[in-house]
């Protein structure tokens, strides 16, 4: 268990939160939401132990055993993955090392092996005997085969050593798991499997995500920064979203009778709890929300920004034709004879477990890379809106204001610094703010300029890789909405399942072999079958 006591904490100069007070007990999953910049990792970091709370203490049982996700991805690259991956219980790791490194002695004494006696026993007692079968399996979960177990961490990109530093932080069951990001890099398989096992873990887990559906899934309360404090509401993010949204509106309605909010409130809860499956994390989140009252639910202080994407002119009959295009990068094939069409009205989802692939297709499909063969057609009424993963592409001049830098794509009636800036307020830029250069931006202050961009250039087809990327979840879900609202045709990647299930009625899963197109399919379709999932497997 861990208890936060009158805790409050102030960095350089400001005040993060204050009059904490919080209990985390097992059996429970807490996400960490807020604002950008509200202090969702700093909390981590102060259970952690990294920093120390300006007043009030943090109290954990020193019996249990503390696990997080560590962010440096090259901080074991000299390591083994399977010795990565056992060092994320330190006590063990070091019991081990002494143990092997008396053993390795050329001189061992009898006072050696006394010690040797005593690391053999606490060996046994940390199950140390089962330690590499265990990484095994983790690591098994993450897609790793047993002839790479001794391969160092620096031979492996990126994308597979966030796997192996999610095995580490998962190794061993700690009694408290902090996770930061879990799901960043990760393709769908794993987060799936990663869903599944903290459904099922029966310790304590805080998670700090910006994904949604991941929110929904293992979740049972959201822990909010939020008015410079951190409350614990019961739900998953969509209970937390959706109450807070109703608290607010029965907050306005003044003249409503107690009575009427209360039945209003008990149906919406009897329609969140109703929807509990059987693991573990649901069924206790069901308990607890039977519980709630109406003084349990308060408004959120959160700003969501407006975004509307304006339909340039309709669609005619043809929109974009892809046929058996190839691209290699340093003689390793990433797209090997691709070929689809794209309708009006489609909202095309790209995936792919290798996002580089899906990001040479967007580039060449919008004509900034050459295919080594094949062609990209578009059609004659076609006006496309391209939003790069790079964050910064369209920023050529740092010496730019935001304001200028977004004149920049004004066309005559909208080149109006009063019109400029109140565009740029509906995008949470306001005051000062529209005067802050471009090269000091954030990377969710860039991503909200890109998409502002998009919205002062009207088209009928958004081009958009990774578009949620840096922005928080209030962006996502305002971004979200207006894609879903939006009467052209989008080709789009992302990593968040709720932003693709939401989005897409056509999916096409990117192989080096090829792809698997479906159209008129949600995004859970797809995953859901087998018959599908068997294809995308001879993609790689």
């Amino acid at each position: 268990m861990i208890t936060v006591s009158d805790l409050s904490l102030n960095l350089s100069g400001k005040t993060l939160y204050e009059d904490v007070n919080l209990k985390f007990t097992p059996g429970n999953c807490y996400g960490v939401i807020g604002a950008n910049g509200a202090g969702k990792s700093t909390f981590l970091k102060l259970l952690e132990g990294q920093f120390e709370p300006t007043t009030g203490q943090i109290s954990i049982d020193p019996n249990e055993r503390m696990s997080s996700l560590i962010q440096d991805h090259f901080a074991f690259d000299n390591f083994s993955i399977m010795e990565t991956v056992i060092q994320g219980h330190k006590e063990l790791y070091q019991v081990m090392q002494e143990k092997d490194a008396l053993y390795a002695k050329p001189d061992f004494s009898d006072e050696d092996g006394v010690r040797a006696a005593e690391l053999e026993s606490k060996f046994a007692e940390l199950d140390g005997w089962n330690a590499e079968a265990d990484a095994g399996k983790l690591l098994q979960s993450m897609g790793f085969t047993e002839d790479q177990y001794d391969m160092l961490m620096k031979d492996f990109p990126e994308s597979a050593k966030v796997k192996v530093l999610l095995a580490q932080a998962l190794f061993g069951n700690p009694d408290i798991l902090l996770l930061d990001e879990p799901t960043n890099g990760l393709d769908v398989h794993t987060v799936e499997w990663l869903e599944n096992f903290l459904a099922e873990y029966p310790n304590i887990v805080i998670v700090v995500s910006h994904d949604r559906h991941f929110l929904n899934q293992v979740c049972t309360q959201m822990c909010d920064v939020d008015f410079g404090k951190i409350t614990l509401y019961v739900g998953n993010y969509d209970f937390w979203y959706k109450s807070s949204k109703l608290a607010a509106e029965l907050a306005a309605n003044q003249n409503a009778k107690k009575e009427e909010k209360i039945k209003e409130l008990q149906e919406f809860i009897a329609r969140f709890s109703a929807n509990a499956s059987k693991s573990k994390q649901a069924t206790s989140r069901k308990k607890q929300l039977e519980k709630i009252t109406l003084d349990d639910i308060r408004p959120s202080s959160r700003k969501y920004p407006f975004v509307k994407f304006d339909l340039h002119r309709d669609l005619g009959n043809d929109l974009l034709k892809v046929e058996n295009v190839s691209y290699s990068v340093e003689g390793k094939k990433l797209l090997d004879n691709v070929s689809f069409i794209v309708r009006p009205g489609d909202k095309v989802g790209f995936l792919s477990r290798n996002t580089v692939a899906t990001t040479a297709l967007m580039e060449i499909i919008v004509g900034n890379i050459k295919p080594d063969t094949g062609t990209v057609t578009w059609g004659q009424t076609t006006a496309f809106n391209y939003m790069s993963r790079d964050l910064n592409a369209n920023f050529n001049n740092d010496d730019l204001s935001i304001l200028d830098w977004l004149r920049q794509y004004a066309d005559k009636e909208q080149d109006d610094n009063t019109f400029l800036r109140g565009f740029l307020g509906r995008m949470l830029f306001s005051g000062d703010d529209i005067e802050k250069k471009i090269n000091v931006l954030s990377g969710g202050e860039k991503v909200r300029c890109q998409l502002s961009r998009l919205m002062l250039q009207p088209a009928n087809v958004l081009v958009m890789d990774d578009p949620t990327n840096h922005l928080d979840l209030e962006s996502i879900t305002s971004l979200n909405d207006a894609l879903v609202a939006y009467k052209g045709s989008i080709l789009f990647t992302s990593h968040d399942h709720e932003f693709i299930q939401t989005i897409a009625n056509h999916i096409i899963e990117v192989g080096p072999k090829g792809i698997i197109s479906r159209m008129d399919t949600t995004y859970d379709e797809f995953l859901d079958s087998q018959d599908i999932q068997d294809r995308v497997e001879q993609l790689y």
